[in-house]
This record gives C-alpha cells, sequence and structure tokens, in this order.
C-alpha cells in the first residue's frame, strides 16, 4: 500500500530535521517538479529526481541545521495534496547565527512519491543566515 500524501511530507520533513540529505530524493517521483516561486534572486523550478537529489546533496556539509516546528498539515479535497505550513528553527553551525524560518509547501503526492510541490520559504533569511545576504543583494540590484 502506498503512503498518503501526509506521511510522504511527515517522511520529508523528518528527513529534513534529521540532516538526512542523501535520502530525501527517494520521496521523489522520477519526473517531479518542484517549483519554488519565492526563490532570491530568481524563481526556480527543479526537474526530476536527479536534479532533486543534486538539490539536497547540495547541503550536505553545509552549516546550515533545520529542525522544523509547529507543523500544521492541511488535508485537502484531493487524496493527492496536503498544503503544510511550518517553521524551520535554523541554526548556523559555523557563525552560530539563528532565526525562524517561515515556509508553506503545497504536495501532489501520487502512488506513494511526490510528483509535484510548490515550496513558498523564506529565501532571504535563508541567504542572510548563510551569509550570503550581500550577494543575493548585489544580485537583485
Amino acid at each position: 500500500m502506498s503512503l498518503s500524501a501526509r506521511e510522504v511530507f511527515d517522511r520529508l520533513i523528518t528527513g529534513i530535521s534529521e540532516s538526512r540529505w542523501q535520502d530525501l530524493a527517494d520521496l521523489y517521483a522520477e519526473d517531479a517538479v518542484v517549483d519554488q516561486p519565492f526563490m532570491a534572486p530568481e524563481p526556480a523550478r527543479i526537474h526530476g529526481r536527479e536534479q532533486v537529489r543534486a538539490h539536497f546533496l547540495a547541503a550536505v556539509g553545509g552549516p546550515l541545521e533545520l529542525r522544523a516546528r509547529n507543523v500544521v498539515v492541511h488535508e485537502t479535497g484531493d487524496p493527492e495534496v496536503v498544503v503544510a505550513e511550518f517553521d524551520y528553527d535554523v541554526r548556523n553551525t559555523a557563525t552560530r547565527r539563528e532565526s525562524t524560518v517561515a515556509n508553506v509547501q503545497v504536495l501532489r503526492v501520487r502512488d506513494g512519491l511526490i510528483v509535484a510541490t510548490r515550496d513558498y520559504h523564506d529565501h532571504l533569511r535563508l541567504a542572510a543566515l548563510s551569509g550570503h545576504a550581500a550577494t543575493l543583494a548585489a544580485a537583485l540590484d
């Protein structure tokens, strides 16, 4: 029996909170599409499981630790779709800076795999915590 959309989201958010970056792409369908409309300086789209894998593996060894809290998952009239609201408590292990980052994700899960997601993360705050705020500001100018 396939996992429900909520169960897949729970595995995703747990994997991120436990920094299991190498495992996360396996939650996505081979042809999954990830839209990040609030990515800065430009919206981003990730196509396919292997691009998703590369995206997550870029975090391996990085300084950011993310821990999800205040997670609220909204079931919808479509059993394939859930909307999740949550915060990440983010800590930069190199600088010891900490902050909270707001997030909303809309996931479509089919046959136990994420086929599409729209991720609304506070990328500006993440850039600031990563030490990339100046680079981002220059790109926006």
